[in-house]
């Protein structure tokens, strides 16, 4: 199983509205590519930076499946959250491979 895990650490100010619209609008969007079979959405307790940290991860089947996201989609997403949120978040990616 491969993990495509976003955080974010998001302004204080608007980590309501954030979340709410991830929820509502982000995931989804995530969701209908159809490159993933779940998701999570967590809240990082004791992260050492200024605002919330949250965590997405997304589950993908193979690494194929996250490569065609990837190529296909990603970039057009991120931009959307660009637009939407412009310099009131942090974001970073990691992709991860269960161990068996």
């Amino acid at each position: 199983m491969i993990i495509f895990n976003d955080t974010v650490i998001v302004d204080e100010a608007i980590h309501e509205k954030w979340l709410k619209w991830v929820k509502e609008v982000h995931i989804p969007a995530v969701m209908a590519t159809g490159y993933f079979k779940s998701y999570q959405v967590l809240n990082v307790i004791d992260s050492p930076n200024e605002g919330i940290t949250y965590c997405v991860q997304y589950y993908a089947e193979n690494i194929e499946n996250f490569n065609r996201f990837y190529n296909m989609h990603l970039h057009q997403l991120q931009a959307i959250h660009n637009q939407e949120f412009e310099n009131q978040f942090v974001i970073f990616n990691t992709l991860m491979k269960t161990v068996d």
